[in-house]
């Protein structure tokens, strides 16, 4: 007999509190190896959102590496990603404060590698040792530059005032500039407007001469057609890299004549590349790759071996895999399960011993009160099929109302080209722990699903990933697992378009929340960074030959359809989506009379990373769906402001 206690849904009181999350958590990510020692970054909530770089050497031992003066985060493409490198004693770092290049050793203090006097920002560094350089992905900008102007260059590091020398320029982007192993031949990504990296790039591969400069360059693979992701090199020299040309993101190598894939398989071996450095697979030697691929929304990782094609996955309680990185003895990677959250493992490739380096929260649940993502195909319009993970409320000490079905908050993730993973996110327990149901949709246009359903969006975002959306809560109310009358989307971002859309043309959700979302798509066209300026072009159409498109889809010109309370979250130096987004939607429900909560966080940029920011803005997500759904949080939450309320 159970003898929990008989609760409303909303109404139980909860172990995951926002001060919890934001207390004992932080982000981690681009492992790298060298000289026997693993190094990755750490994303710290307490320290306003600093990104460390951090090492652990052979004895398990962990330190802070970078100078404590700076933060290596790169602004490159706005959401950066490869903002430092290791080699030998020396660590190289882009600060976000200056965004300069700076030089330290390990142990020592920082000098600043390139001047200051430039808005210059750089990523994604490879050490050319034999020529005592950086090769590097830099982005140029200047006040009388239509927009930014992004090459590969090489920053020499002898003379006493390093020069920066443009290696390679033209396109509109670059990434992953990767040098041989003999150190004579470079290759790179690179890829035009309107394109995104996962619909159209190009591989290259060019030679290098005896004065350091490029000779013979030419497009190896890739295309208009085409994705091409991360490139490396084999310990032998020859060139892999992982291709959809056949739908599916597979690896393929470089030939004599051309290019072969190594194993066809309806997986993904790669992801979408928003930032740079993403590693989906790494060498133990010549003959095994080491990778991770997704199926269904869950992920694998294994080796691969590169004579027979044959995969052998690797027996982990995972279901997440991130920044792969390996050596002749071990893998490293980032790993997490709908009950483990993020954290650093250490595989021994010979013995399979797992062995944890660095866990993204010590925060220890209740095995019984945590909600695990179920998968959950649904049918959705024109006869197809969507995904999602489906989240129920879990709580060991309450039960609801036997009759009572609870409400539920629908996710859009951002990109639009993201992804929904399962692993454990504390978010989704804030939330299922007090009685709220989570539904994480990845709607047609997310990665992770093939190329043909990535491109589902084309022409169609604000109509395929509301729709996904709509589809997906009616799914689950029709199976009795949620209260239709108190449905809720949440978003951030492009997440944020698709719920304001959601909300603004459809009559299924009763409140929303938006995360620095889009309400203007044609103000996005005129006033974000280069990387997603034409962003667009492919998800709607050209602009401004369209602009009738980009008004009918922009919930901010359609708010004779949107009739339920909403709250916007905003950082006030996001640079990717600006406040304005957010505070004109604000202006308009006021001026509406629909109840409205507008909360603007200053030092803020696309994302929160300060812990109070991340509190409150989670805090007053909960208290403004409690006002609007007539339940009493069981916590003391302080209150929002609420206009029309």
């Amino acid at each position: 007999m159970s003898n929990k206690e008989i609760r409303p849904f909303g109404t139980w009181q909860s172990p995951v509190t926002s001060d919890l999350i934001v207390a004992g958590s932080i982000g981690l990510g681009e492992i790298q190896l060298h000289g026997g020692r693993i190094y990755w970054i750490e994303m710290r909530p307490e320290e306003k959102g600093r990104y460390v770089v951090v090492e652990c050497s052979a004895q398990g031992e962990t330190r802070d590496v970078s100078d404590p003066a700076l933060n290596a985060r790169t602004r490159v493409h706005e959401y950066g990603g490869g903002s430092y490198r290791v080699d030998g004693d020396a660590l190289y770092l882009t600060h976000f404060a200056d965004q300069r290049l700076y030089r330290q050793t390990v142990a020592g203090a920082a000098a600043p590698l390139t001047p200051g006097d430039e808005d210059c920002r750089f990523a994604d560094f490879v050490v050319d040792v034999p020529r005592a350089r950086l090769i590097s992905v830099m982005e140029l900008h200047h006040p009388d530059f239509e927009e930014a102007t992004n090459t590969l260059v090489a920053i020499t590091l002898n003379d006493s005032a390093p020069s920066i020398e443009t290696l390679v320029s033209g396109a509109d982007f670059y990434s992953n500039p990767r040098l041989s192993p003999d150190g004579t031949q470079l290759c790179w990504l690179c890829w035009h407007h309107p394109h995104m990296p996962w619909d159209a790039t190009e591989l290259w591969l060019a030679d290098i001469g005896a004065d350091g400069g490029l000779q013979n360059a030419r497009c190896v693979a890739g295309g208009a057609d085409e994705s091409i992701f991360q490139p490396e090199w084999s310990p032998d020299g020859r060139l892999y890299f992982v291709s959809d040309c056949n739908n599916w993101w597979n690896l393929y190598r470089l030939t004599g004549q051309g290019s072969e894939c190594l194993l066809r398989m309806p997986a993904e071996f790669g992801v979408a590349q928003w930032s740079f450095r993403e590693s989906c697979y790494a060498f133990r030697d010549a003959s095994q790759i080491i990778c991770t691929w997704s199926q269904a929304g869950v992920s694998h990782l294994g080796s691969l071996d590169t004579h027979s094609g044959e995969l052998t996955p690797f027996d982990l309680p995972y279901t997440d895999f991130e920044s792969v990185q390996a050596d002749a003895d071990q893998a490293v990677f980032l790993a997490a399960s709908p009950r483990l959250f993020p954290e650093i493992v250490r595989l021994d490739l010979d013995t399979q011993a797992v062995e944890v380096l660095r866990r993204s929260s010590n925060i220890v649940l209740d095995p019984a009160g945590i909600a695990e993502g179920e998968s959950v195909e649904f049918p959705t319009s024109h006869g197809q099929t969507a995904y999602a993970f489906f989240y129920p409320p879990v709580n060991p000490a309450y039960a609801a109302p036997a009759e009572e079905r609870p409400p539920m908050l629908v996710c859009s993730h951002g990109g639009p080209t993201g992804m929904a993973r399962n692993g454990l996110k504390l978010l989704y327990q804030y939330f299922t722990s007090r009685g709220i149901a989570v539904l994480d949709v990845n709607y047609g246009g997310s990665s992770g699903y093939g190329r043909d359903y990535r491109q589902r969006l084309n022409g169609n975002w604000g109509v395929v990933d509301v729709e996904d959306c709509v589809y997906a809560a009616r799914y689950l109310v029709e199976q009795s697992r949620a209260d239709g009358e108190r449905l809720a989307i949440r978003g951030s971002s492009a997440g944020g378009f698709t719920t304001l859309a959601a909300l603004t043309f459809h009559g299924v959700f009763r409140a929303g929340a938006s995360r620095y979302g889009v309400s203007d798509l044609e103000a996005l066209t005129q006033d974000t960074h280069k990387f997603e300026s034409r962003y667009l072009d492919g998800l709607i159409g050209p602009y401004p030959e369209q602009a009738d498109l980009y008004r009918s889809r922009s919930p901010i010109h359609a708010l004779n359809g949107l009739s339920c309370p909403v709250i916007f979250l905003q950082g006030l130096e996001d640079k990717i989506v600006l406040p304005d987004q957010s505070e004109r939607m604000v202006e308009a429900l006021r001026n509406k009379g629909i109840p409205v909560a507008y909360l603007p966080f200053a030092g803020e940029q696309h994302g929160f990373r300060q812990a109070d920011n991340i509190k409150r803005a989670l805090d007053a997500e909960f208290y403004f769906f409690a006002r609007v759904f007539g339940f009493e949080p069981a916590d003391a939450i302080e209150p929002v402001p609420i206009d029309n309320g």
